[in-house]
């Protein structure tokens, strides 16, 4: 985990789910101010964990969202 040269921002997250692609814009992370490289927070993987789920449920072929805080 970055702890100086980093600053909070924002992501993108994809996941291929085997029958379609899931896209989150907008996802809060943690960002190296060198090489860009992003974390992202265990709450908020949770969130993604959730949103990934409901994705294979509707079983769309391209989903794209935002993750609300």
């Amino acid at each position: 985990m970055p702890l100086k040269n980093s600053f909070d921002g924002k992501t993108t997250f994809a996941v291929d789910l085997g029958f379609g692609v899931l896209v989150v814009r907008d996802v809060p992370a943690t960002v190296c101010s060198q090489c860009r490289a992003d974390w992202i927070k265990d709450n908020i993987a949770s969130k993604l964990e959730d949103i990934v789920n409901d994705a294979r449920r509707r079983h769309h072929i391209v989903e794209v969202t935002t993750i609300s805080a």
